[in-house]
């Protein structure tokens, strides 16, 4: 056959040119009960098949009876499902509910913390920051010029006024010590 525009010629046969076909053992589409139940569905009586061959045998139904409890559940047992999902879900919101009304309960508190971190942390840099400028000021009153604070000259000096610090803070607490001492122990002179 010669190729017209690039496809090639379609012969159109009849479906059944002598009727109804046969079954076909060459052919396994054309064998066995789905092929007789189709020509009945195609055919009818015509066909030459038995209606009641296309009906399952009892152990045929019986499996499909098992197959079908297995893969389709029953109206009760979706309503048994759904009624537990819905039950979990419940439960599972209600716990949501509580835990959200605890955290609530405690968010002034928290709201509290955080306003005084907030404050302690800029109390902190205010802090750093006067002591640094007090630094500078002092670098530039001993060096007589600023001082770039990354020098070492600026290094030993920060490390001789924190010794310095140091001590003081140690002077001031034995100070408060021998205070708190001097206070405690009149009463037991007086009692004497």
């Amino acid at each position: 056959d010669r190729l017209i525009g690039g496809v090639a010629r379609y012969h159109a046969r009849p479906r059944c040119l002598g009727g109804i076909p046969p079954e076909d053992p060459q052919k396994p589409w054309r064998t066995g009960p789905r092929f007789r139940a189709k020509l009945y569905g195609r055919y009818g009586e015509a066909s030459g098949v038995q209606p009641a061959e296309l009906w399952p045998s009892p152990e045929q139904l019986r499996e499909l009876q098992d197959e079908e409890r297995e893969w389709f559940p029953t109206l009760q047992e979706m309503q048994q499902r759904i009624r537990e999902r819905e039950q979990r879900e419940a439960l599972e919101r209600s716990e949501r509910e509580k835990l959200i009304a605890a955290n609530m309960a405690k968010m002034p508190q928290m709201v509290e913390d955080w306003r005084r971190q907030k404050r302690e942390l800029r109390l902190k840099q205010q802090q750093e920051k006067a002591r640094h400028d007090r630094l500078m000021a002092e670098a530039r009153e001993r060096f007589g010029t600023s001082i770039d604070p990354r020098s070492a000259k600026f290094q030993d000096m920060v490390k001789e006024m924190e010794k310095e610090e140091r001590k003081q803070e140690k002077l001031l607490k034995k100070q408060q010590r021998a205070a708190s001492r001097a206070a405690a122990t009149p009463p037991l002179a007086a009692a004497e």
